[in-house]
């Protein structure tokens, strides 16, 4: 049974004080209209980033390491013009004109989580997906240009459909656009320029129309077995939910960290078929804490290393490096602040 899981990701963040909202951003703006005037006038794309500014750790990192730095404000300033779409906590920094604007894109844009980017031309049809990236202002830029370069090829292949005289050329310069694309962002936002290629090409002889319905299934199927292996493994999750409500949390609350663990390491043993992704939640979230109080950035990182370890094939192998990151964070931001005063 394969069941993903965000317990571990959102976990780790909050142990991160994230209650600094972002600064006024400059170079950004939350009017989605005026940008694609904009971008429009000045011949440029827009970058949409979906962020929740003052809880979402990865986005504060993303606004930090990258937005706040002049490389970035230097290497996109010709380039794009910059939306700010915003969920944070506090609502007050928003207008509710902004609020039912950003409402309206996060269904549109069919966004799942935070910090998401979009990369679209002018009329703000997606061309690039983008996230986190941990290497600093200097390469995010690059990797934009790069993906920059997905729409001129997309455009020229466009701009061949147009100019050609034959339906199935133009067919056949269209499907060329699109595979310039990730198929997902096809999927989801070129529904338009599908259609319109099987008008063109009635009788699919490029094969294309074939194909696309095969993905389409492929998905739905996979999509069908996925909600199978949740709703097989309700019950599971609610015994889950409940021990950590009952066992977990008042120890944690009570910064009984040592006993916490062993409750959770014992659970584990106790129901072996759950989940490799909620093993590994359960003895991160619950195993780092355990260190973290104390400080001790050694022994946090020998830990997570022994997770990793044990799951080798585990998408958390890949994460090692920021979590340790975030860590280290952690630690130092709790020693920069003044300890509390003791109780008379």
């Amino acid at each position: 049974m394969k069941m993903t899981s965000h317990l571990c990701r959102a976990s780790l963040l909050a142990l991160v004080t994230l209650t600094t909202a972002f600064a006024d951003r400059e170079g950004w703006t939350a009017d989605f209209d005026a940008a694609k005037k904009q971008a429009a006038a000045e011949k440029k794309d827009l970058l949409l980033d979906f962020t929740g500014s003052d809880w979402c750790g990865w986005c504060i990192k993303l606004d930090k390491e990258v937005f706040q730095q002049d490389a970035f404000k230097a290497g996109v300033k010709d380039k794009l013009v910059l939306v700010e779409v915003d969920f944070p906590k506090d609502k007050s920094k928003l207008s509710d004109a902004t609020q039912a604007q950003n409402d309206k894109l996060k269904d549109e844009f069919k966004i799942k989580g935070y910090p998401t980017l979009f990369l679209c031309d002018a009329s703000a049809k997606p061309y690039a997906q983008i996230g986190y990236e941990p290497d600093g202002p200097e390469k995010y830029v690059t990797h934009l240009n790069a993906l920059m370069e997905v729409r001129a090829k997309r455009d020229a292949a466009f701009s061949a459909a147009d100019k050609a005289k034959k339906p199935l050329d133009k067919a056949k310069n269209l499907i060329a656009g699109l595979k310039t694309l990730d198929g997902e962002i096809v999927e989801a936002y070129y529904s338009d320029v599908v259609a319109k290629i099987g008008e063109l090409d009635k009788d699919d002889s490029t094969g294309f129309v074939k194909e696309q319905k095969a993905a389409i299934a492929k998905k739905e199927e996979a999509a069908a077995a996925q909600k199978a292996e949740q709703e097989a493994a309700a019950p599971a999750m609610k015994a889950l939910q409940e021990f950590m409500q009952s066992k977990v949390m008042p120890l944690m609350q009570a910064k009984d960290f040592d006993k916490a663990y062993s409750e959770a390491q014992d659970y584990l043993k106790a129901n072996p078929t759950l989940p490799e992704d909620i093993k590994i939640d359960l003895t991160l979230n619950i195993g780092l804490p355990r260190f973290i109080e104390k400080a001790d950035v050694e022994g946090a990182n020998k830990f997570l290393d022994e997770v990793v370890a044990a799951h080798p094939n585990h998408p958390v192998a890949k994460q090692t490096a920021q979590i340790k990151q975030q860590i280290k964070a952690t630690i130092e931001k709790a020693k920069a602040q003044p300890a509390a005063p003791k109780p008379e």
